[in-house]
C-alpha cells in the first residue's frame, strides 16, 4: 500500500531543496544511498502500524474521502523530528494523514545529509 523511500544526497551548491519535485528525486537518491536502506527499515518497524492505522482514521472520518494517489515528502532532523512536510496532491485524505504525520518523531537518520530526506507513496486500493 505504501512505500517509504529515504535518500542521501545533498543538494548542489546554490539549488534550493524546497521544490516538491527535486525534493522527491533528492529522497529517491538518498533512499539508494549506502545507509538507505537500513534507515528505510528502521522507519517502516517504527511507523508502519501507526501510518496504516492513520490512513484508515483519515479514510474513515471524512465524509467523502479523495482516495487518489499522493506522496509525502519531509525532512528528518538529527533528532527524529520533521520539518517542511508536504503531500502532493492534496486532496482530503492527503491533507489528514499529513497533520498525523507532521507530528510524529522517526528514528534518528544517518548522519548525511542534513535535514535528511525521506518520501512516501501512497496508493489506496478501493
Amino acid at each position: 500500500m505504501t512505500s517509504l523511500l529515504f535518500l542521501a544526497l545533498l543538494s548542489a551548491p546554490g539549488m534550493p531543496a524546497d521544490d516538491f519535485s527535486t525534493r522527491v528525486q533528492q529522497a529517491k537518491l538518498t533512499e539508494g544511498a549506502k545507509d538507505g536502506p537500513d534507515y528505510q527499515k528502521k522507519m517502516w518497524a517504527a511507523i508502519g502500524d501507526r501510518t496504516t492505522d492513520a490512513l484508515k482514521s483519515c479514510i474513515a472520518t471524512l465524509p467523502k474521502p479523495d482516495k487518489a494517489p499522493f506522496t509525502l515528502v519531509a525532512d528528518v532532523h538529527a533528532d527524529g523530528s520533521l520539518g517542511r512536510v508536504e503531500v502532493r496532491a492534496p486532496t482530503d485524505v492527503a491533507t489528514c494523514l499529513l497533520s498525523r504525520f507532521a507530528s510524529w518523531k522517526l528514528p534518528s537518520p544517518p548522519a548525511s545529509p542534513v535535514p535528511y530526506p525521506i518520501e512516501v507513496d501512497f496508493s489506496i486500493a478501493p
